[in-house]
């Protein structure tokens, strides 16, 4: 006799059959969560989460259970930027008695990549950047982005219904300002959104109006937003120590004197990779970071109270955390804020990086708040020596399929067979074949002509452009690795480029190398570095509208702070260790873009007789021909020859034994001296 099971019905018996204490209706919940993470590199991973040994059976259930509530979520974001959903939202915003909103493109951490269930922005606006914020009023909205998103914003968002303003040329604070015009009125936040430093700019701008910043207790984007994903979902995972150079007991123990040296008796974390640093774990939760949805309190003693949906936890996790790192849901980290206020304690929290909700917390139960930076931030930032090898490592690797892909595209395009979007699922492609690869470091930006202008362009179905020849082909593009993070952009010519082309990519040239060959004091910061890399630009009254470095994580956030090098006043001094982008551009609107990246390392450098301080300088990471066919030699000095013939020769030298035959004569070509045609 047949017998016939519904899908639950299945399901729980397969679970059964596999020893497993979980039964459908929990697992249907958590393939919710898994198909609201971004697709790993594994993407069966997650099954771990509900037993070790599950089997065949079971998992293609699993599988196909994934791949159908996948499917619910894959539109979430169609008919963004559309007048019903901001017309439901100030319906909303009325029954909230708000005369304003405000929209950040922020999450509960402050990530740059937030998962789909924070995609508030895109899913109000249309504007798909990484950064940027709207203030919706009842009678006008507008959204603010900087230079590098002005086009993109302009493309994807209706003018009709949001003015487009750029920062900083004009920020929210200067528009509410001006335009908030409810006497008594009030502005409601997410007050898991901002940060108190980012609110106190726009509490000064409502009292100039004679409005009230309100903080909201429910975000009526949430309200209106039907069909919203649920938080992610991804298995959390241990990162060797053997890869991260330290062990997660002895970070912790050095960070716990730090406190106690301070007097403090805790400190907040907020951010995730500050987390994933601290106890040496990755997960997946966020498009292109390693990174796992969590908060974390690092006590005196070295122990640490992290805040997580269990669910991400396999046994094997748990035993790599160890027994002083206490776990708990997420539901407790509001009560367990209460008892540090309630005991008095003295708590450090980041004021640029904690939501105000953290603050409003531990404030109203009566704990000593003591402003600061995130503990983890400055460590973390300072590479040890095996994370420094395992940079150098993952960038060696990384070279190598970067040459793979030029050399391919040297022939490809200029024969007008390559897209942006062909070229990008090739680069990809490649990469994937590293056995350490574990995903983009970020969406690869890869752009033909006048997209190249788009500094953070992303190809779409609709903008997808043709390589052809006479044009400028920009390709910024990274990866992670389980022992670093790559992050590096080429300019290249397809076919002949104008003497103006060749013009523009010198300058920018010039700038690169300043940057790569200073030496500077201990103590320096970016800020004051950053007219290095613009002199050649500006001697000619051009310049770029983007920082010219951020920093790098190592199998963390390909975007990490607290150092930069940038225009903005910076009080981060650049260290030993430290990873920052070396990357000058140029960008003519309707043309074409170009942007020269490299990785660099902080280093100690050789002091010359008679010197009286103590210098660094840069260690380049990336090894990736630059384009000679774009380099007018008349332009640059001796000094800048050499220095661009001796990078070559050593991205020949290591690359060479990596790359295949035909790979490696093109290498060769693309490595020849200045001024050889050999």
């Amino acid at each position: 006799m047949n017998e016939t099971y519904s899908g639950d019905e299945r399901l729980d018996r397969l679970l059964r059959e596999a020893g497993s204490a979980w039964r459908a209706a929990a697992v249907r919940d958590l393939a919710r969560g898994v198909a609201a993470a971004p697709r790993g590199v594994e993407p069966g991973a997650w099954m771990a989460l509900i037993g070790e040994a599950i089997g065949d059976k079971l998992a293609c259930q699993l599988a196909a259970l994934h791949a159908e509530t996948s499917l619910s979520f894959s539109s979430g974001l169609e008919g963004a930027g559309d007048a019903a959903r901001l017309g439901a939202l100030r319906a909303e915003m009325k029954r909230l008695a708000l005369d304003g909103f405000i929209v950040p493109r922020f999450d509960e951490h402050q990530n740059e990549y937030v998962p789909l269930r924070a995609e508030r922005l895109a899913w109000l606006t249309g504007f798909t950047g990484s950064a940027g914020q709207a203030v919706v009023l009842s009678d006008r909205a507008a959204i603010f982005v900087d230079g590098r998103y002005t086009l993109q914003a302009r493309a994807e968002v209706d003018g009709d219904l949001f003015e487009l303003r750029q920062l900083p040329d004009e920020t929210p604070g200067n528009w509410i300002g001006e335009h908030f015009s409810v006497p008594g009125g009030r502005l409601g936040y997410d007050p898991w959104l901002h940060t108190p430093n980012q609110l106190r700019r726009l509490r000064a701008a409502c009292k100039k109006a004679g409005a009230k910043l309100a903080a909201a207790a429910e975000n009526p984007v949430d309200a209106v937003w039907s069909g919203q994903p649920p938080p992610p979902i991804s298995p959390i995972v241990a990162h060797d120590d053997a890869v991260a150079g330290m062990a997660s007991a002895a970070k912790r123990r050095q960070l716990g004197e730090s406190l106690g040296q301070r007097k403090l008796a805790v400190a907040v974390l907020t951010a995730p990779d500050s987390i994933a640093w601290l106890l040496n774990i990755r997960g997946g939760d966020v498009p292109f970071a390693p990174l796992p949805l969590a908060f974390a309190l690092i006590h005196a003693d070295g122990c640490v109270d992290l805040f997580v949906d269990p669910r991400k936890l396999t046994a094997g996790v748990r035993r790599h955390l160890g027994g002083e790192v206490r776990l708990h849901g997420p539901d407790a980290f509001g009560p367990a804020l209460d008892r540090l206020g309630e005991a008095g304690k003295a708590v450090c929290l980041d004021a640029d990086g904690a939501p105000d909700w953290v603050f409003r917390r531990l404030r109203d139960s009566g704990a000593d708040l003591s402003p600061g930076a995130d503990p983890c931030l400055l460590p973390k930032a300072k590479k040890n020596p095996v994370e420094l090898a395992g940079m150098r490592a993952a960038h060696r690797r990384d070279g190598a399929k970067l040459c793979c892909f030029l050399a391919w595209l040297s022939v490809a395009a200029p024969a007008g067979a390559v897209t942006e979007t062909t070229a990008a699922q090739r680069l990809e492609s490649l990469r994937r074949e590293n056995d350490r690869f574990r995903g983009l470091s970020f969406a690869t930006i890869s752009a033909s002509g006048p997209n190249g202008a788009i500094v953070h362009y992303r190809v779409s179905e609709k903008t997808n452009r043709r390589l052809r020849p006479g044009s400028l082909y920009l390709v910024d593009s990274g990866a992670h690795y389980l022992d670093g993070t790559t992050d590096v952009t080429r300019t290249l010519a397809i076919g002949e480029p104008t003497e103006e082309m060749s013009d523009r990519f010198t300058r920018v040239l010039k700038g690169h190398i300043a940057m790569a060959t200073s030496r500077f004091p201990k103590g320096t910061t970016g800020s004051q570095l950053d007219s290095l890399a613009r002199r050649a630009l500006w001697e000619a009254g051009l310049d770029y509208d983007h920082g010219t470095g951020h920093g790098v994580g190592c199998y963390l956030s390909v975007h990490e702070g607290p150092q930069r090098i940038s225009k903005h006043p910076s009080k981060v001094a650049l260290e030993a260790g430290m990873v920052v982008s070396n990357e000058p551009g140029y960008y003519k609107a309707g043309a074409y873009g170009i942007r020269i990246e490299n990785l660099l390392a902080v280093t100690a450098a050789p002091a010359p007789a008679g010197a009286e301080r103590e210098l660094l300088g840069f260690e380049a990471l990336t090894l990736a021909p630059i384009d000679l066919n774009l380099v007018e030699a008349s332009m640059l000095t001796a000094e800048e020859i050499a220095w661009l013939d001796a990078y070559h020769a050593r991205v020949g030298d290591e690359l060479a034994p990596l790359v295949d035959e035909k790979t490696l004569a093109w290498l060769k070509k693309a490595t020849r001296a200045v001024g050889s045609t050999k």
